[in-house]
């Protein structure tokens, strides 16, 4: 019994002393901490409708109609017409006031042919017809993201703005300095909130690994564009859902697509 004790001690004691050791081994771990701002274009015009919600438009319109009372111009409009057949009828003598005033009827007669020379402007831009990914004059009925080229280890890959913290700085502050870095100061947009939105980590390749970092931890912020432009010389794009998920890499679009709002199929 007491040689299963001291076997039972010794087996419990080695498991201490193994985890000891994996928790120095952790604690020790060093992480690069990068902050990255996820920059959105709001849509300039809305959505065309879904066929449920021109139906349900129609419902609308028709039970406003139901229910409104008439407007002046439409009141004006029949008190003209009776004045018309009483005049017809010799009921009343004309009014030279009348004559000489714009009739209700010649009003809404103008305001018809200005509506048939109005030309609505097109919702296909130039830039969608050439594809000019670098525009924001483009889909305007979506919501777009910037992506900028970023040389990571040997390759190039499109991702949001991101860099290192810099000793210091909290990480919506590296955030804010690593936008105008990459940028530049003529680019204004409006960070949501003090916290991060999303949360992505990886491991470096062991030959990186022997230099001291065991890997990154991305701190995702998400920001509203404002106004302004990007350098020439910098490689970027605005992408929607769609054209965002073929451009970054699967897993960055897996943790920044969960913090990013569903839009509704085209």
């Amino acid at each position: 019994m007491l040689k299963q004790s001291f076997k039972f001690y010794t087996c419990i004691n080695s498991l201490s002393n193994q985890l000891k050791c994996q928790m120095s081994t952790a604690t020790r771990e060093k992480w690069d901490l990068l902050s990255a701002i996820c920059v959105e274009r709001h849509p300039i015009i809305t959505a065309p409708k879904t066929e449920i919600e021109e139906n349900f438009q129609g419902l609308l319109d028709e039970i406003e109609l139901e229910n409104s009372l008439k407007c002046d111009h439409e009141l004006n409009v029949e008190n003209e017409k009776r004045k018309d057949e009483k005049i017809k009828k010799g009921m009343i003598d004309l009014d030279a006031d009348v004559i000489i005033s714009m009739r209700a009827q010649d009003i809404e007669d103008q305001g018809d042919a200005e509506l048939k020379e109005f030309k609505f402007a097109s919702r296909i831009t130039e830039a969608d017809l050439k594809n000019i990914t670098s525009s924001l004059e483009r889909k305007l009925d979506k919501t777009l993201f910037l992506c900028v080229q970023q040389k990571i280890g040997n390759d190039n890959l499109w991702l949001p703005p991101q860099g290192l913290r810099e000793q210091g700085e909290n990480m919506r502050q590296a955030a804010e300095r690593i936008l105008q870095k990459t940028c530049g100061e003529n680019l204004s947009v409006r960070i949501y909130g003090n916290a991060p939105m999303g949360f992505y980590k990886y491991v470096y390749p062991k030959t990186v690994r022997e230099n001291g970092s065991r890997g990154a931890k991305i701190f995702y912020y998400l920001a509203r564009y404002v106004n302004g432009t990007l350098p020439s010389n910098l490689k970027y794009q605005w992408l929607d859902r769609d054209e965002l998920k073929q451009a970054l890499p699967k897993p960055i679009y897996k943790s920044v697509s969960e913090f990013l709002i569903p839009e509704q199929p085209s």
